[in-house]
């Protein structure tokens, strides 16, 4: 497969030739056996075996849905869902998804959880994510994104003990707001559920980006960022123009079972392809520089779960490792066969894990 990106005529435009590139740089790797496997995406997409072919992603019911401000202007798209069975005592249940997805990576905890009715449940997507504004401005950083967990808490549950569950980037959102506010972990937050995420180490896993980018430092941050604001519509259109590629990378970096859902596959590439060039490149700093392994102190008091995929490619088992070890309270869930989208590739165990954990906290007074 072939594509053409056309010919900067600009400075601008041949760094952003260069950037547009780089995000290729994968796709490259894969390039050689690509002739041979791209006959067979099509068959692979339609497998008759697929147990979520006809599953509706996406779409989840919600009793409330808004559109929250930050300061900064940047706008927070935010949904609620009500218990149908309310349990005095039970906490707000507040999802936080990852990087260059969006509140749909929980589609399986959501859905259960509103079926079984007695939790309330908050989800929102994370900025330039999903259905949420982007920056007009600047980088994003984890720190904004521990403050923006705040805002979203205050306006959904201003009160009442809470229990934040995050994946990935949205676990480290959760280590920024605990960085930020350690008071309200045992007074508020009565438990945490961390999936495949870490608490640093970040130059050290196989996102190769940020890994670079960390070492490499700040003026090749500058240039990237400014390459891409001017460039991102080019790179994006690059990006779609090798959709099979980006769907067999995420079949291969996103999952560890050796014939994932088709279905499973297109949702994790979908919520991926609709995170532009510019929001991607504007979170690598923060990524890379990402250590807050101090911050899993606030979290010493309250219970833990953690929950990794053993074949996990983005954050590895060592970096669930190391947070248990400064935890070694926390209940340690090891999936098998599992890659990085560990709560959609084995939903039912990671629902049973979750299940568990909650059931686990008891009432007000037994905590």
């Amino acid at each position: 497969m072939s594509y053409r990106i056309p010919r900067p005529r600009t400075a601008a435009g041949r760094v952003a030739g260069i950037v547009g590139a780089a995000v290729g740089v994968a796709a490259a790797g894969l390039a050689a056996g690509v002739a041979t496997e791209r006959t067979l995406v099509r068959r692979l997409k339609t497998d008759p075996t697929d147990r979520y072919a006809h599953e509706t992603f996406g779409e989840q019911r919600y009793d409330e849905a808004f559109r929250l401000e930050l300061p900064d202007g940047t706008d927070i798209h935010v949904e609620v869902v009500e218990p149908t069975r309310p349990v005095p005592g039970h906490p707000t249940v507040v999802l936080v998804h990852g990087f260059c997805l969006d509140m749909g990576t929980f589609h399986f905890q959501r859905q259960m959880l509103a079926a079984r009715g007695d939790y309330r449940i908050v989800a929102y997507d994370q900025p330039g994510h999903g259905r949420s504004g982007r920056l007009e401005t600047g980088e994003y950083d984890l720190t904004v994104l521990g403050r923006t967990l705040r805002q979203v808490i205050d306006r959904t549950a201003p009160d009442g003990p809470l229990v934040l569950v995050g994946h990935s980037m949205g676990g480290m959102t959760i280590m920024a707001f605990a960085e930020l506010f350690p008071e309200l972990f045992g007074d508020r937050v009565v438990g945490t559920v961390l999936m495949a995420t870490s608490g640093g180490l970040i130059a050290e896993t196989k996102l190769v980006a940020p890994a670079l980018l960390g070492r490499v430092g700040g003026p090749v941050l500058y240039m990237v960022s400014n390459a891409t604001r001017y460039g991102g519509p080019v790179i994006d259109k690059a990006r779609k123009s090798t959709s099979n590629v980006a769907w067999l990378l995420t079949r291969k970096y996103g999952f560890g079972t050796r014939k994932p859902s088709p279905a499973l596959v297109s949702f994790v590439e979908t919520m991926n392809s609709r995170t532009s060039a510019d929001t991607v490149t504007r979170y690598l700093r923060t990524l890379a520089t990402h250590s807050r392994f101090p911050a899993l102190a606030a979290l010493a008091a309250t219970p833990v779960l953690v929950v990794v995929g053993d074949k996990d490619m983005i954050t590895p088992v060592t970096h669930s490792e190391e947070i248990v070890r400064r935890l070694p309270h926390a209940e340690f869930v090891k999936i098998k066969d599992s890659g990085h989208v560990v709560m959609l590739e084995h939903a039912d165990e990671v629902n049973a894990a979750l299940a568990r954990f909650l059931e686990s906290l008891g009432e007000p007074e037994e905590r």
